[in-house]
């Protein structure tokens, strides 16, 4: 049974538009302005993004959203106060609401009419959100993120997709962290589990093109 099973070993096996999407984990305004590389960030997963439009590969946004005030239950409204360093829920200003500036993607990864858009209030790309549903359907088993932040989203985002039964493809140096320490140690754990194949900018798009 096993010798009829394709099974994926390395890039190369699953950078190809039939097996493998592209996911860009909030690249919003008000996030990458937080980083001190968000810059530098933006133009490596711009690379990324180009690489994958250019190799006819689905492209899938993902967006942080908060909710308005009535809206934070209990859970919500202690985390935007841990997140705000405040013990008074009067003083929580939601950072992400819909139609605000912060909340928007940077202008240089403006999505195409294509390319879709999935906002979510987790830090999974894959809690509360079609992202699963949208990429089985198209009979994808692989998925390859970039973005911001590592220690915050795109590692319980990977984590996430191992128990759902899809390899995820991380772009190393095109994922952002908050926090400098934490973000490697989010990687290197990454790196230890095994089930998801890490890359970096020149080996993707290199591969991408080959398509």
């Amino acid at each position: 049974m096993a010798a009829k099973l394709e099974i994926g070993k390395t890039l190369e096996d699953f950078c190809r538009p039939g097996r493998m999407a592209l996911v860009v984990y909030d690249m919003q305004v008000g996030i990458t302005r937080q980083m001190k590389n968000g810059a530098e960030i933006t133009q490596k997963v711009l690379k990324v993004l180009e690489a994958a439009r250019a190799g006819g590969f689905p492209v899938i946004f993902m967006r942080h959203l908060s909710m308005p005030k009535p809206l934070m239950g209990a859970f919500q409204m202690r985390q935007a106060m841990a997140w705000q360093r405040t013990d008074d829920p009067d003083a929580v200003h939601p950072w992400f609401l819909r139609g605000t500036p912060g909340f928007e993607l940077v202008p240089e990864l403006q999505p195409r009419e294509d390319e879709a858009i999935l906002d979510k209030i987790t830090f999974s790309a894959f809690e509360g959100t079609p992202l699963a549903m949208i990429l089985r359907d198209l009979g994808l088993t692989s998925f390859a993120i970039c973005g911001i932040a590592t220690e915050i989203g795109i590692d319980p985002t990977v984590r996430h997709a191992t128990d759902l039964g899809l390899v995820p493809i991380v772009v190393r140096d095109a994922c952002g962290a908050g926090h400098h320490e934490a973000g490697e140690r989010s990687m290197e754990n990454i790196v230890f589990m095994g089930d998801a194949i890490m890359t970096d900018v020149q080996a993707i798009t290199s591969a991408m093109s080959k398509r």
